[in-house]
């Protein structure tokens, strides 16, 4: 057996949203860290990991295979989703990717459209994007996670459910709809920011004299308003 290290707290949001003993496809897997500790601590049942390069894979069976762990998780490379439907997962995890990359990994497997497959979501960047998707494609936010390891960081958990999905406003799409309603404790610091990031934006356009800034203004004014209603 190796030792694996203990997934950070951005990574151990994801637990809360598991099916307990059932099976996850882990997207963009790398060195498998996080599969090996779902199955090794009885949280899952098996997993595939799953890696768009050969390197990460290579890793992630040599791990697999040092933990003991080759009858429950599997491996494969491949772009996104594509040919991991067989796997038949009870959750698909994607982790350290961009919202965009997300949405368009999302947009070419339809097999996800199902309401026994949970998806457990951590864009790095522009997580708006990914909220505007999800809710405009019959998705419903089921949980929002917030954790904080060296930046901010959005766990989304979501499942195909028309009859439950809500259209988000363009704020609610930044800030998450559940996390404005429940006050987190980490909400008020990723709030400020929030904050910073688009009054850089705006401090950014005002360089240009027709630089249209009027939805940063409004998005700006948004964030320091639910602000003051934490203080």
């Amino acid at each position: 057996m190796i030792n694996i290290p203990v997934p950070d707290s951005r990574l151990q949001s994801a637990i809360p949203y598991l099916k307990k003993g059932g099976r996850v496809i882990d997207v963009g897997t790398d060195h498998a860290y996080l599969p090996i500790y779902l199955v090794k601590q009885g949280i899952v049942g098996a997993a595939l990991a799953c890696d768009i390069n050969r390197g990460p894979i290579d890793s992630a069976r040599a791990n697999i295979a040092a933990a003991g762990f080759t009858d429950r998780i599997s491996t494969l490379q491949t772009d996104g989703l594509h040919g991991t439907e067989a796997f038949t997962p009870d959750d698909v995890m994607i982790f350290g990717m961009g919202g965009e990359l997300i949405v368009k990994i999302l947009s070419e497997a339809p097999w996800i459209r199902t309401s026994g497959i949970g998806l457990i979501l951590q864009p790095m960047s522009r997580a708006h994007v990914l909220r505007r998707w999800l809710t405009e494609n019959g998705f419903a936010i089921m949980g929002e996670t917030l954790t904080h390891v060296d930046k901010y960081y959005q766990t989304i958990a979501a499942r195909y459910a028309p009859d439950r999905a809500e259209r988000y406003d363009g704020e609610e799409c930044i800030l998450g709809k559940l996390n404005i309603l429940d006050k987190p404790p980490l909400f008020e610091g990723f709030l400020r920011h929030e904050i910073g990031v688009y009054e850089a934006i705006l401090n950014g356009k005002a360089k240009s004299a027709h630089a249209d800034t009027r939805d940063e203004t409004r998005i700006l004014n948004f964030l320091k308003q639910r602000l003051e209603t934490l203080l």
